[in-house]
């Protein structure tokens, strides 16, 4: 039997959301929190993530608090250990380690409306009881490993790229990889060189800018570091050169058709064989899905040693994956590039708030519904850091999740200054909300574009982006609106849901 722990605050996960929220908190002066994490150490993604090639797609001195900004990041793209190390130093610098629980996965969380507090579940047995409850868990934490027929009967080593064998000698081996997302164009061109045959199973083609990735010199490491404010002009020209791309994204289509035809042009520069390079060309709107990077992607086709199908995947064998063509490929291991679960994440979460309202069930019904990607009407006092339809196509996430960090913060303070115990979301606030980014969503590429993607959910509503530019976000979520709330106070009578409301 576990115990029960008190705190005023938990934190769930230590990926930039997670850390950047703990520092929030210890910025405010509130050190009652406790930071949850299910693995051994910080990071998050960027623990997890460690396959060949992994590297973050946007500048490196975007993707980094605006608070604790790094001076001297080797590449203009920083490379995954880099970007685990960084936020392992910002953990460091702000003791965080003193209010996480390693080892710890969360794995429910009830709210027990007489108390106006959140129950939290784990796996070790222990409940953490708590006024606030903050889920900095992020959406791309659970690998999606498609169901291949027979995978079963396969003899060889299969592992997700989130979950890299590194144990697995990939030297001289057959390899099927399947999947075409970000992490494959990131990890194909490095193993290449090694292994004996490399086939790549391609659902859909992606679209594949040249990255502009180079080595920061030392004199602008040096100009950063010795000169104040040189940094953060440079990280103001960063955020509005990408910020301009929103407009493409949202409406404009003309400026991602121009940008389509040069990137098709760049699969003609770098691939020789022409069938491959109507394979290698998509057919729908760049934009329309993820937009990738990469200068050594296309040129790894022309390799003797790499494949590329398109007739996808019909049963695997004991040594061996058979395309719907009939063609039978041997192979010694398969590497799964399928990224993530996204808006299907939500369910496997254990939530359930006022009235015993399970939130997984309740989105699967009404389909998935926030105020600002952060509240959600009925579950007081549960805040989301980059929640629904906070993502991005074309900018830096950690300005997104910093804006919401300063909004949790501000609503906590709210609580506080009005001597509430909690605070629910009203559900007209969060409809009007949804209402307006699902209009706005509506002309986008996301939606107008020719495709599917893992931003829309079930029922092909994009659950995932976040509409037009990030300053209008920045606006909207920079103060907390009272009136979007309802003010709970300690009632005494627990079966009543509306005693205590004002």
């Amino acid at each position: 039997m576990g115990k029960l722990v008190n705190t005023g605050v938990v934190v769930v996960g230590t990926g930039f959301s997670g850390i950047g929220m703990a520092v929030g908190l210890r910025r405010e002066g509130r050190e009652d929190f406790v930071v949850l994490e299910k693995a051994a150490d910080f990071g998050g993604t960027w623990r997890d993530n460690t396959y060949p090639g992994c590297a973050c797609d946007i500048q490196s001195h975007m993707y980094s608090f605006s608070f604790e900004q790094k001076p001297d990041w080797t590449r203009s793209y920083a490379p995954q250990p880099e970007i685990w190390q960084y936020l392992r130093d910002v953990a460091a610098k702000w003791d965080l380690a003193r209010n996480t629980r390693f080892g710890v996965e969360v794995t429910g969380a009830r709210w027990e409306a007489g108390e106006n507090r959140w129950y939290v579940e784990t796996s070790g047995g222990d409940t953490y009881v708590t006024r606030f409850l903050i889920a900095g868990i992020g959406a791309l934490h659970i690998p999606s490993i498609p169901r291949l027929p027979g995978i079963e009967d396969f003899t060889g080593a299969t592992f997700h790229s989130a979950q890299w064998d590194h144990d697995f000698d990939l030297t001289g081996k057959r390899v099927a990889v399947i999947g075409t997302g970000a992490s494959a164009v990131q990890f194909v061109p490095k193993i290449a060189p090694d292994v004996a045959e490399l086939t790549l199973f391609q659902r859909t083609a992606p679209w594949v800018m040249p990255k502009p990735d180079h080595a920061m010199p030392g004199w602008s490491r040096d100009l950063f570091a010795k000169v104040p404010g040189a940094q953060r002009a440079y990280r103001h020209l960063l955020y509005w050169v990408n910020e301009v791309r929103a407009v493409g994204f949202n409406g404009h289509q003309g400026i991602l058709k121009l940008a389509s035809k040069l990137a098709a042009h760049n699969i003609t520069k770098a691939v020789r064989d022409p069938e491959l390079v109507r394979k290698l060309t998509p057919d729908y709107v760049m934009g329309c899905k993820r937009v990738l990077i990469s200068n050594d992607y296309y040129p790894a086709f022309n390799r003797a040693n790499v494949h590329l199908e398109t007739s996808g995947v019909a049963e695997v064998r004991a040594t061996s994956v058979v395309g719907n063509d009939g063609r039978e490929h041997e192979v010694d291991a398969i590497i799964y590039g399928t990224g993530f679960h996204v808006t299907d994440s939500f369910d496997y979460l254990k939530i359930t708030g006022r009235g015993g309202v399970d939130l997984a069930g309740l989105w699967r019904e009404r389909g998935i519904g926030t105020h600002l990607g952060i509240t959600v009407a009925g579950f007081p006092n549960l805040f989301f850091l980059l929640g629904p339809n906070t993502g991005l196509g074309h900018n830096s996430v950690v300005f997104m999740i910093e804006s919401q960090i300063r909004y949790v913060v501000e609503a906590l303070r709210l609580a506080d200054r009005e001597g509430a115990e909690a605070l629910d979301v009203r559900r007209a606030a969060q409809d009007a909300f949804n209402t307006d980014v699902q209009r706005r969503l509506a002309a986008g590429v996301w939606t107008q574009g020719g495709c599917t993607s893992w931003y829309l959910d079930s029922q092909g509503v994009n659950r995932t982006i976040w509409p037009g530019f990030t300053w209008r976000y920045w606006l909207r979520t920079r103060h907390v609106d009272p009136s979007d709330f309802e003010l709970l106070s300690r009632t005494a009578n627990p079966a009543s849901e509306t005693a205590g409301v004002r």
